[in-house]
């Protein structure tokens, strides 16, 4: 009696747990294609924050070319390059590089550079840094990103993209240098790598421009 009872209460487990996962997988499906169209909008409303709607004429999610580049960009890993053109020609992109020395862990950016290597601006996409010092990285709590508005390699001059706490010309963020510092470092590599590769970048034919 009592090993019919277990062998009861092991198949009515069994059909628990079958029909748990049957229906995680069906809400997972059928939200699947949701998730990745919110995550898409999401993705270009960033993007489009560093590159306006009216600076170009293409799709920024489909004119895109994947780069390797551990010692500028943070990361063994390839990383995205999304292209900004319009008529056909060059206007700006966007490097999704790699601050790999954050105080935490690792900064994702999203790195705008216009067609002449001026920054468009710089915008951080996930972080761990300390609440209250390292997270003033973020938009969302204070304007100290804009500081890389309209920046480059020329302005300041290379020797100087530093924090001030190192001689360079940056400004560090209250009780925390070592945030922007990794934050500078990796600006400035973004930099340094489009200047290197801006030729190869841009090579690729662009696709069709986005509808009117």
């Amino acid at each position: 009696m009592q090993y019919r009872q277990i062998i009861i209460t092991t198949i009515i487990l069994l059909l628990f747990a079958v029909i748990g996962t049957t229906l995680v997988a069906f809400t997972f499906d059928q939200t699947r294609e949701q998730i990745a169209a919110n995550e898409r909008a999401t993705l270009l409303r960033k993007l489009h924050r560093l590159i306006a709607p009216d600076q170009h004429d293409n799709i920024l999610l489909e004119d895109t070319v994947s780069v390797r580049d551990e010692a500028l960009l943070g990361t063994d890993k390839p990383v995205m390059v999304y292209r900004a053109r319009k008529n056909g020609e060059a206007v700006a992109l966007v490097i999704a590089a790699i601050a790999p020395d954050g105080y935490s862990s690792s900064i994702k950016l999203l790195v705008g550079i216009n067609v002449d290597g001026s920054l468009s601006g710089v915008r951080v996409v996930a972080h761990r840094e300390t609440p209250g010092l390292g997270d003033a990285i973020d938009e969302a709590r204070s304007d100290w990103i804009h500081i890389f508005d309209g920046k480059s390699l020329q302005s300041p001059v290379t020797s100087r993209w530093a924090v001030k706490k190192d001689g360079g010309d940056f400004d560090q963020l209250t009780g925390a240098t070592v945030t922007p510092r990794a934050m500078v470092k990796a600006v400035r590599n973004a930099l340094l790598y489009y200047r290197d590769h801006q030729e190869a970048l841009f090579a690729s034919a662009a696709p069709a421009a986005a509808p009117d």
